[in-house]
């Protein structure tokens, strides 16, 4: 083996393990996300095991970091991260390019070995997709249509076979709505809604709680307007964590906004009975804050005594993703109740 194939393979299978190692410790532990993290260390024994059918010593002993002329040559921002999702990215990146130039290598002495590494490649785009869906929750979030609250004193049924029901049915966001239940019982239920969403791809919103939030590895908190202020809940729940904040005029969304508010829930659109309300800030509002929220690339749910019966109603005013408790947890039939509403949403936009 040339002594510069030598120090080509040892740089890039360094490469790979060590993002190997960022990925799966931010799925393990940032994540808590058991099935990828299992995914990535099966990736990473696999790469030793490669690793371990070439000479070790050999590459070993032509490595030479002093004399590296690359050590030296930074990017500008290659000690800039601004999120966990950059830092997935990154080391997603670092991953395959590394793999691909171990693969492009190996060709030259073992085309066996090269068909292994681009396997392993293949997994590692399918890795980096799953981690991306994982964390770019905003921009989940931003592709919603139905987000549902569950409060159980308004389910005609068990709550966890209600919450069962619905994710079935395709609810993109669930909202854990539970004001009177005991911290320890809040936080078991939290971990059980949690699970179930993440396993039918769902968004899991905590509402009023960021302290069990966190615990119970939600997605995000939503809060009202006397609730803990936005700019309170960022600092505390960092960057990852998506911050709902409820809003009746566009002034309290700026102020949620510039809080560090990852969306906003405008409403209530209509009279409801889930949650007294003095002033109906109605469609008129949520054509307000859906242009008002585009234009800032924000994410704007609409809520409050919404039905299948008048989803045209905001649909025509721009509004994409609606925000339901009665009318799907309290129906005899919740998962039907859902694809309703999913089905006047989707013909509405079709023709808005």
């Amino acid at each position: 083996m040339l002594p510069a194939t030598a120090r080509i393979l040892d740089a890039n299978f360094n490469r790979a393990r060590e993002a190997l190692r960022v990925l799966e410790d931010y799925a393990r532990f940032q994540f808590d996300h058991a099935s990828t993290s299992s995914a990535i260390k099966n990736l990473r024994h696999e790469l030793a095991v490669v690793y371990q059918s070439l000479d070790a010593a050999i590459l070993l002993a032509n490595r030479n970091t002093a004399a590296d002329v690359g050590t030296t040559i930074k990017a500008p921002d290659e000690f800039t991260r601004t999120s966990s999702t950059t830092i997935i990215s990154a080391n997603a990146k670092r991953l395959t390019e590394a793999l691909r130039v171990l693969e492009e290598t190996t060709k030259l002495d073992s085309p066996a070995l090269a068909e292994q590494l681009e396997a392993l490649r293949y997994r590692a785009y399918s890795i980096e997709k799953l981690l991306y869906a994982i964390s770019h929750k905003a921009s989940r979030l931003a592709e919603a249509q139905l987000y549902v609250l569950l409060t159980e004193s308004l389910c005609r049924q068990p709550w966890l076979q209600v919450l069962k029901s619905i994710l079935a049915a395709g609810t993109d966001v669930v909202q854990l709505r539970e004001k009177h239940l005991p911290d320890a019982e809040l936080l078991n239920r939290a971990r059980q809604t949690r699970e179930l969403c993440r396993q039918a791809g769902a968004i899991f919103i905590l509402n009023d709680r960021p302290d069990i939030a966190l615990l119970a590895g939600a997605d995000g908190v939503h809060v009202g307007q006397s609730d803990l202020p936005t700019a309170e809940l960022r600092r505390l729940l960092g960057g990852d964590m998506l911050i709902g904040v409820s809003t009746s005029r566009l002034a309290e969304a700026q102020h949620a906004l510039e809080q560090g508010a990852s969306y906003i829930a405008a409403g209530p659109m209509f009279a409801t009975s889930t949650k007294a309300k003095d002033l109906i800030a109605g469609p008129r509002y949520a054509a307000e804050a859906s242009r008002w929220a585009a234009e800032r690339n924000i994410p704007c749910v609409a809520i409050g005594g919404i039905t299948p019966e008048n989803t045209s109603e905001l649909t025509a005013v721009g509004i994409r993703t609606v925000a339901v408790c009665s009318a799907v947890i309290a129906a005899n039939d919740p998962a039907t109740q859902c694809q309703r509403i999913k089905a006047c949403l989707a013909a509405s936009l079709a023709t808005a």
